[in-house]
């Protein structure tokens, strides 16, 4: 018989870099709302998105964390810091492995993500695997052997073999997670996320300079939003792009700011997408030398904005003077 008690519940996703949790999240919510990007520790903040049906009635507050890695410098270390917090304040830990053509069982629970479940063994919180980028196994039954031994490692609530980035199985996935979460209701009907659109703005331009500069700029790239006011017919918004190096600089204006107009472009295309009005983006470009090891300026620069509480409606936008 369906289930059609209601349940609600934060569940974490969890998983080291690169394994798709930011892809996942979007698929689930069927929007984007989390960047995703090839290069590692893409998602440096904790981001929420709640996933919501009515039949059966249904409420998972997913929250996409930071990648699982050793940290190497501050910026590192607050990753590391958001992703256990993340974790540890969920119903349900949704962790994220992925394939490849050869995998083992040692590739898809390796030394982080073991150092994860041992720190959740005697904690009673479930935790569901989702073996991530199963299209890449040439056939299904090489699967059988990875589940067991996954299953004979940890005792895991669910393992549920899917692909985030066609869809394969995402349905199953959200029933082995709804089974554990607790009964009733608990968050606002129309809250999608904590984040403000100015959050996800800074993103957006974010992974336009990852995608447009590939190896030629590191992960150290930060977005500030300068200005972000909402005019009658369009969002101006002024951004200011960080680079930890003067030579990163050049890179990302490009010859001439040719780069720096594909950026643009491709940003505000985003943007406009996601907050559904036209958008007029300006782009800025300075160094700070050595940010990633500034702990203050981490704060400052990863967007660690004071989130909307959930079940509380965010406040209305001020009303436009003229």
């Amino acid at each position: 018989m369906p289930e059609t008690e209601p349940h609600s519940g934060r569940c974490a996703i969890a998983g080291k870099p690169n394994v798709g949790k930011s892809t996942l999240l979007n698929r689930v919510l069927g929007q984007k709302l989390a960047i995703a990007t090839p290069k590692p520790q893409t998602t440096r903040t904790c981001i929420l998105g709640v996933y919501a049906s009515q039949d059966p009635p249904r409420q998972i507050a997913f929250v996409d964390t930071p990648g699982l890695h050793r940290p190497h410098n501050a910026l590192g270390r607050a990753l590391v810091e958001d992703a256990k917090g993340g974790i540890m304040e969920a119903d349900v830990v949704l962790l994220v492995t992925a394939l490849h053509k050869n995998a083992g069982i040692d590739d898809l629970l390796g030394s982080e993500e073991m150092s994860l479940l041992d720190s959740l063994r005697d904690g009673g919180r479930p935790v569901v695997l989702a073996i991530n980028k199963i299209d890449r196994l040439p056939s299904r039954e090489a699967l059988l052997p990875l589940l067991q031994q996954a299953q004979e490692r940890f005792d895991f609530a669910g393992i549920v073999p899917i692909s985030a980035l066609g869809g394969d199985n995402v349905g199953g996935l959200i029933e082995a997670i709804a089974g554990e979460l607790p009964p009733g209701l608990q968050f606002d009907p129309e809250l999608l996320t904590d984040r403000p659109e100015r959050f996800f703005a800074a993103e957006l331009v974010r992974e336009a300079v990852i995608r447009r500069t590939r190896q030629e700029v590191p992960y150290a790239v930060a977005v500030t939003i300068d200005e972000y006011v909402e005019e009658a017919k369009l969002t101006r918004i002024v951004a200011t792009i960080v680079v930890e190096r003067e030579g990163h600089k050049g890179i990302v204006i490009g010859k001439g700011g040719a780069r720096l107009k594909e950026i643009g472009t491709r940003a505000r295309e985003e943007i406009e997408a996601l907050i559904e009005r036209k958008v007029f983006l300006k782009l800025w470009v300075k160094v700070a030398e050595g940010w990633t090891d500034d702990p203050r300026r981490v704060q400052e620069l990863t967007g660690r904005e004071e989130a909307v509480p959930l079940g509380t409606p965010a406040p209305p936008a001020p009303e436009q003077e003229g």
